[in-house]
């Protein structure tokens, strides 16, 4: 048996290019890749080196025409930006890959390695990889140049207060930052008896009012003034100014309610503390602990001032207190607070220590007053109220002092204070030691109460050391659980592509 050998295995053979001589597969050109390259180059007409505007206050780029839009380093919304410079060169090749070359951030140039493909000499395709180089050009948008410019705006919304103290002022600061609708304003100034914030449109300057009356009890108007107008196109251009005002009140304001106020409130006293300003006026009657709330309109209805200004709050010394059981409620008594304490004290003024004279009071704070400590009031005995609610009541019930809240050593809670609040970037004309006090007050309110501290985002200072939780004095506290950390999120330099990392901080 004879075996018979299979068919050889065909072989390809080489050719010699027809410009160099070096053998080579063969392929429709009849050349190498080397000669090919030479002769014929598929990026011709293709733009080496372009472009592209970047604004550096709102890190925004431009897509022509005018589209201004937020691109990451590296992304991918970037590389679209990018291709489209180049879209219309890209119609005779094909675009096989495209991805960025790392270049440092403060280079200002962006760089592109593209491949591209494209059918050449009798059908022979020829793939070619090159770099386009983009140069980062600053140029400012539109929105920023009006945001910079500083009177371009088309809505203002004025927030006044008719009051001597700016705690409210201080609360609200802290609301409009924690929901951050500061970002939209061109502009914040601070005036004497209010803010203003300007807008670069009006449904941003509403958005404003409707956060404000659902915050703080208010009331608000609105007028808008024509500025120019287009009689052919029948575009109108109009100026809105919305006023807004908060009900002059004030957190430890002592007030006097109207006759028919009080009787529709469970018959409370008319003479009550202010101890909270919400969304409404929180008001406790002192001498039997019954607490109500009013709105804002029920507030314009049926007006009322504040019988003092903080300036005057005296310093007593508890001589003697004891507290006061339940009282029995009257007919159509309205709530009680669960979180005071009804008591009946004796005082002295600190600056009469010389003296005799003692004064007796209801106080709704018994559950912090020991005799021996220091508690701030209101001496009405010895004072001129100009009020006309005050002048109709019967003299025998109108008690003689009215206590406010206990008194701490100022400078030792400065000193352990390890937080901070954030503030407003806006125009003052300056801060004077009274607003500075007042600022202070607006700190010690937040230590003192919990319900208000909870809106309110508090950011711990690492610059002051943790300190434990008791003190001497037994001052008021925030715990470490209720504040925050001031994280900031910044671009790392030297980090590949758009890799960021979080940088714990903490600014003023």
């Amino acid at each position: 048996m004879e075996y018979m050998a299979g068919p050889a295995a065909p072989s390809q053979g080489n050719i010699l290019c027809c410009q160099c001589g070096v053998p080579i597969p063969p392929n429709p050109a009849n050349m190498c890749v080397g000669c090919l390259r030479a002769r014929v180059d598929i990026t011709e007409g293709i733009p080496k080196q372009l472009s592209v505007s970047f604004c550096k206050q709102c890190e925004r780029y431009l897509q022509p025409p005018g589209t201004w839009i937020q691109c990451a380093l590296e992304s991918r919304e970037l590389l679209a930006l990018c291709l489209k410079k180049i879209k219309a060169s890209l119609n005779k090749v094909r675009l096989i890959d495209a991805g960025f070359i790392w270049t440092e951030p403060h280079s200002k140039r962006l760089k592109l390695k593209l491949t591209v493909q494209k059918e050449v000499i009798n059908g022979a395709v020829l793939q070619q990889v090159f770099v386009v180089e983009y140069i980062v050009q600053p140029q400012m948008c539109e929105d920023c140049h009006r945001i910079e410019a500083k009177d371009f705006w088309k809505a203002v919304v004025q927030v006044r207060q008719k009051t001597l103290h700016k705690k409210t002022f201080f609360y609200l600061e802290q609301l409009i930052l924690k929901h951050k609708l500061h970002q939209n304003t061109l502009r914040i100034k601070e005036i004497h008896d209010g803010l203003d914030f300007y807008y670069s449109s009006k449904q941003q300057a509403q958005k404003m009012v409707d956060f404000l009356q659902c915050t703080v009890p208010s009331r608000s108007k609105s007028s808008q003034r024509l500025t120019s107008h287009d009689v052919h196109s029948n575009v109108y251009n109009y100026k809105s100014t919305f006023s807004v005002e908060i009900v002059p009140i004030c957190k430890d304001n002592v007030v006097c309610l109207s006759p028919k106020l009080a009787q529709s409130l469970g018959n409370m006293s008319q003479i009550c503390v202010c101890i909270r300003v919400t969304s409404t006026v929180h008001l406790i009657d002192p001498s039997t602990l019954q607490i109500a709330e009013i709105d804002g309109n029920t507030y314009w209805r049926h007006p009322f001032n504040s019988l003092f200004h903080p300036k005057q709050l005296e310093e007593f010394i508890v001589m003697d207190i004891s507290r006061v059981q339940e009282r029995k409620k009257g007919a159509g008594a309205g709530a009680r607070s669960n979180k005071h304490t009804l008591a009946e004290a004796w005082v002295q003024k600190t600056s009469e220590l010389n003296t005799d004279h003692q004064y007796f009071c209801s106080t709704h704070l018994g559950h912090i007053l020991n005799p021996g400590d220091l508690v701030l009031g209101f001496d009405l005995a010895n004072c001129n109220l100009n009020d006309e609610f005050v002048n109709k009541m019967n003299p025998h019930s109108i008690p003689d002092v009215v206590l406010i809240k206990k008194s701490y050593d100022r400078t030792k809670r400065q000193h352990r204070r390890n937080w901070k609040l954030k503030e407003l970037e806006r125009d003052r004309e300056g801060m004077d030691t009274d607003d500075e006090r007042q600022y202070q007050d607006f700190l010690e309110d937040l230590e003192e109460d919990e319900a208000i501290r909870k809106n309110v985002n508090i950011y711990r200072n690492a610059d002051i050391p943790v300190e434990s939780d008791t003190d001497d004095d037994g001052a008021p506290r925030i715990s470490l659980a209720e504040m925050l950390e001031d994280l900031h999120i910044s671009q790392d330099a030297t980090a590949v592509g758009s890799q960021k990392r979080l940088r714990w901080c903490t600014s003023k």
